[in-house]
């Protein structure tokens, strides 16, 4: 079942190679003829590229993906399912992903992530959230909002532009809409994440702490000066990288041909559940 909304889905790239292996290998964009498809290269910012890319949308609603996310056949219909939630309970939303945290710090959401599994249980219906992850972001482009072109790189637009629509008065939703993220999990993070902490955390202070997903930012920044110290120990031990992106994303998206509903890597699930992904995946693997 594809959305009965026409869509414009953008992505900001830097690896053609790594569009090409996820996100465009996702099997709901076989369907994507009724849609507009925007591949955003060559900007030096997040917010730059998908300001842009909302001056060229066709279509009301904008859906922001990273290069390495991949949508499962279902996700279009979820997404379905969610805006008619929405368009029944808060027409005037203002942004939707697929992981976020409330302002007391607890995070909602379902998503598979590399080296970390299954995240989170699958939704019943829309739930509130102070800030989202950037790996799915979605809005509309006449709530007008923008994303904020003063933050650099990619880092932190998702939760910044969750709190410029609460300024306006339009809430965040994390939305039932289950993806895979096959990332390159970095235990250290840039030095530019950190300069968008310190934007983020000048710009919002009247609303701190604010929760993002990767970090919590408060008046005093005692969560960053945290994660800094603790870099140090990584770096002193060597370590770098937790989890490694698969080039084929075949075997995951036979594994979650079927939409997993509990936590840690199909927990819940019945066992001949699990064994169809397995032999599901055999199979693939098997024709490469």
């Amino acid at each position: 079942m594809a959305t009965s909304k026409r869509l414009t889905f953008v992505a900001a790239v830097n690896n053609r190679e790594v569009l090409q292996d996820n996100l465009l290998m996702s099997p709901c964009f076989r369907r994507l003829h009724s849609h507009q498809v925007l591949i955003q290269e060559k900007f030096l910012s997040a917010a730059t590229a998908y300001n842009d890319a909302i001056r060229k949308s066709l279509n009301d609603v904008v859906v922001f993906c990273h290069q390495d996310i991949v949508l499962p056949h279902y996700w279009l219909s979820q997404l379905d399912q969610a805006l008619l939630w929405l368009e029944a309970n808060d027409p005037a939303w203002g942004v939707l992903g697929c992981y976020g945290k409330t302002s007391d710090g607890t995070g909602w959401g379902h998503l598979y992530s590399s080296g970390r599994g299954v995240m989170g249980r699958r939704l019943d219906s829309p739930v509130e959230v102070q800030t989202l992850d950037e790996v799915v972001l979605i809005i509309r482009k006449s709530s007008g909002l923008l994303f904020n072109e003063y933050l650099p790189n990619f880092h932190l637009y998702g939760a910044d532009i969750c709190l410029a629509a609460a300024e306006q008065r339009m809430k965040s939703y994390v939305i039932p809409t289950f993806c895979i993220h096959n990332t390159q999990q970095n235990l250290l993070l840039p030095q530019e994440f950190y300069e968008c902490c310190r934007r983020v955390r000048r710009a919002w202070k009247k609303r701190l702490p604010i929760h993002t997903p990767t970090i919590t930012l408060t008046r005093f920044n005692t969560s960053v000066y945290a994660r800094k110290l603790n870099e140090v120990g990584l770096r002193l031990r060597g370590k770098r990288v937790s989890a490694a992106r698969v080039k084929d994303v075949r075997p995951l998206l036979a594994r979650f041909e079927i939409e997993p509903s509990e936590f840690s890597n199909g927990l819940g699930l019945s066992v001949w559940t699990r064994l169809g992904w397995f032999l599901r995946s055999q199979v693939i693997q098997g024709r490469r």
